[in-house]
């Protein structure tokens, strides 16, 4: 199967367009190398050396013997991506080409309007070239947990049923995002949607947890393949973060009360949820949601893993550090999300353990050396003034 992944020079990109390579799968990158502008002009860098994407994938073949072609440029270019399309002629399209991170979103309006124009026109462009050129198409695309906010109730994947004045009906379930980045997926959700049920196309909704870790099977078999791994206050999340601050002897950063829960999950399983999909294609005119993770923890037991796990590995004075929370969210709240569509088409987690933990530490520890202390802390607030 000839699969596209676009923003495959990024974090999950990259893990999972080298993961189907070496499944067997006709695989091409299209991104427009964004990312790395974004950490030069924030004056930021990601812990491991990353080389230019061109090496990288000619490391690859190297390696391997088997091509990943590449294109280079922005989906919001409708005439290249329609160009890159035909001239590759994908069966599945595999999106994650947006711009990911809250805290960028929230720095000022011109960031705000950025990451939304980018990730909601990129989109449509997507829907619209499938629809008038790739019809069978199947699209997979990245979204969020992060889409449906704390809710008190059950968090369902993708629909629930509601009985209301003696009649019922399944509705997409009711979004509460937390920043004007997870607006925009919630947008995309919404978009993709529409198109399934007016066009009759096909598309995978994979709403994401917070995902941890470096090494895949396919970034651990060189040096040159290594993924990235951020822990700024701009792109760095949770346990990525706290585990190069335990590294550092730098206090773990825990948000407010820490009582936030989230869903979270290793960077194998985000490429192997990708596969699954992809070999489980939706029907046409159906847009399916999967909720992507595999355990749930709240940052402050996070935290509290980290520092137990510092601990064996000589790391005697970890501390952690309650922030004034930047964010506007709750900090101790209900939450409890489904996840067994993946589960039911044969994901075999990787769950979070003390020796996962103390390898991530250590991988931590061997690059430390390159961690500006400077781009720990955050520096952007959701509050007004």
């Amino acid at each position: 199967m000839r699969v596209l992944v676009i923003g495959g020079d990024g974090y999950c990109g990259w893990a999972t367009a080298l993961h189907l390579s070496n499944r067997g799968y006709e695989v091409a990158i299209l991104d427009n190398l964004v990312r790395r502008y974004w950490d030069s002009k924030l004056g930021v860098d990601t812990l491991t050396p990353i080389a230019p994407i061109q090496k990288r994938l000619q490391r690859w073949h190297d390696l391997t013997g088997k091509k990943i072609d590449l294109f280079v440029g922005d989906i919001t270019d409708y005439d290249f991506l329609l160009k890159s399309l035909q001239q590759f002629q994908p069966e599945s399209i595999v999106h994650f080409g947006e711009q990911r991170s809250a805290p960028y979103s929230m720095i000022d309006r011109e960031h705000a309007v950025f990451t939304q124009v980018n990730n909601v026109v990129g989109t449509l462009n997507i829907l619209y070239a499938m629809k008038e050129h790739f019809p069978d198409a199947h699209l997979v695309k990245l979204g969020t947990m992060g889409e449906y906010g704390t809710p008190n109730i059950d968090i369902e994947e993708g629909y629930i049923t509601i009985e209301h004045n003696g009649r019922k009906d399944t509705l997409p379930y009711p979004k509460q995002p937390g920043s004007f980045y997870h607006l925009s997926k919630v947008h995309d959700s919404h978009n993709i949607h529409f198109a399934c049920k007016i066009w009759g196309l096909r598309a995978t909704d994979l709403n994401q947890g917070v995902v941890y870790g470096v090494l895949t099977e396919e970034t651990g078999m060189d040096e040159m393949l290594i993924n990235r791994l951020d822990y700024d206050g701009i792109f760095g999340t949770a346990l990525n973060r706290f585990c190069i601050q335990a590294a550092i002897g730098h206090p773990l950063t825990v948000y407010g009360k820490g009582g936030q829960t989230r869903g979270f999950l290793d960077i194998r399983d985000t490429v192997r949820c990708m596969e699954l999909a992809i070999a489980n294609p939706a029907e046409p005119g159906q847009f399916r949601v999967f909720n992507q993770f595999t355990e749930l923890f709240s940052v402050g037991d996070l935290a509290m893993k980290v520092k137990q796990a510092a601990v064996t590995l000589g790391l005697d004075h970890v501390q952690i550090q309650n922030l004034d929370n930047p964010r506007v969210e709750l900090e101790e709240h209900y939450f409890n999300a489904k996840n067994t569509k993946l589960l039911d088409l044969g994901l075999q987690p990787h769950y979070l353990s003390d020796s996962l933990l103390d390898s991530l530490l250590a991988f931590a520890i061997s690059y430390k050396h390159r961690v500006d202390k400077q781009q720990i802390l955050p520096k952007v607030s959701w509050r007004r003034g």
